[in-house]
């Protein structure tokens, strides 16, 4: 089969092929229609963060694709079935996490296009019970972002709790931002969509925001509290500089949600007589679980989301890896195979 596979952190990506991964008892075996190229993909790539993959390996976790086999104990899953590959891999559903509805918590999980390949070759093999249906109102160009991008977003919204009426500052309008917007919306918010792009912030004002902040030009922590200040910001920008202005734009209760991920060791000096006082709240938030993809999908199917995407073959992955760091995207990649 045809693969994208990291050799080397320092190394472009090689196509090659490889042998068809046999699924074991409890595995399915998934031919890949389409898979969504991620910033994780990116970051795993170049091995920037202190708990690395090991080369050489497939990246890929916004995989989506129809199951060719099934293991001897599958009885939950068929051949035919259209499913995603989302970043959680597995998890071993008997910790106190995974039985309290944090799954994406487990300490043993494993993790699509990172541990374990992913979903950056014509197949992948994965256990039955984490290939998540996909519905058939979605189109699996769309179902691609929506397993990664979708289901990340989605989670920092409910985390954040946000209510009606409330102001919501997203940092960042990509992959992820594009949809935290219309997720925000959803909850009821009013959302601040701010970027260094004019195109994007145009897409956001599209997709539903109702102010938007070029922070090239701006300073969005001003430009905020021109608006009375956030009562919950989304840092979706993979900057220690922008989370620090994602917490400045908070007003009193407010909460902060940190989403990406910076490279290397970065972080977040959080004034700490200003946090008591203002009763400002800092929050990690990783992807969601199955349920949440499941809901992420729904609302797709339903028409209430927009997945903004541009397809190309796998083969060129290292340019639109470069056109993803220099800002070229709008919002997602997703490869057809």
């Amino acid at each position: 089969m045809k693969a994208a596979v990291v050799t080397d952190f320092t190394a472009p990506l090689e196509i090659q092929d490889l042998p068809v991964p046999e699924p074991g008892p409890t595995d399915v075996l998934v031919k890949m229609e389409t898979s969504g190229l991620c910033h994780t993909d990116i970051h795993a790539a170049h091995g920037d963060w202190p708990v690395k993959p090991s080369p050489p390996f497939v990246p890929g976790h916004e995989g989506i694709g129809r199951i060719e086999a099934i293991g001897s104990e599958v009885t939950d899953r068929a051949v035919g079935d259209r499913v995603a590959i989302a970043w959680l891999g597995y998890a071993c559903g008997a910790c106190r996490y995974c039985i309290s509805g944090w799954e994406t918590l487990c300490e043993q999980q494993r993790n699509s296009g990172y541990s374990v390949n992913g979903s950056f070759g014509e197949y992948a093999v994965l256990p039955a019970a984490f290939a998540n249906p996909v519905p058939d109102a979605v189109s699996s160009v769309d179902a691609g972002p929506l397993t990664c991008a979708g289901v990340t977003t989605y989670k920092a919204v409910q985390v954040a709790d946000v209510r009606p009426a409330q102001t919501v500052a997203v940092f960042g309008i990509g992959g992820l931002g594009h949809l935290a917007v219309q997720y925000a919306r959803i909850a009821g918010g009013f959302v601040v969509a701010v970027d260094v792009s004019d195109e994007k912030l145009e897409m956001a004002r599209r997709l539903g925001a109702d102010h938007v902040v070029n922070a090239k030009t701006e300073d969005p922590v001003e430009a905020i509290a021109g608006l009375g200040g956030a009562d919950v910001a989304l840092a979706l920008v993979a900057s220690a500089a922008s989370f620090q202005q994602a917490y400045a734009s908070l007003r009193r209760g407010g909460r902060l949600v940190c989403v990406a991920l910076p490279a290397g060791d970065a972080t977040l000096p959080v004034p700490i007589f200003d946090t008591v006082l203002g009763g400002k709240s800092v929050i990690g938030s990783i992807v969601g679980t199955r349920n949440d993809l499941a809901d992420v999908f729904a609302l797709h199917a339903a028409g209430r989301t927009e997945v903004i995407a541009e397809t190309r073959p796998l083969e060129t992955v290292n340019e639109s890896i470069s056109d993803v760091l220099s800002g070229a995207v709008p919002a997602r990649v997703v490869f057809e195979f």
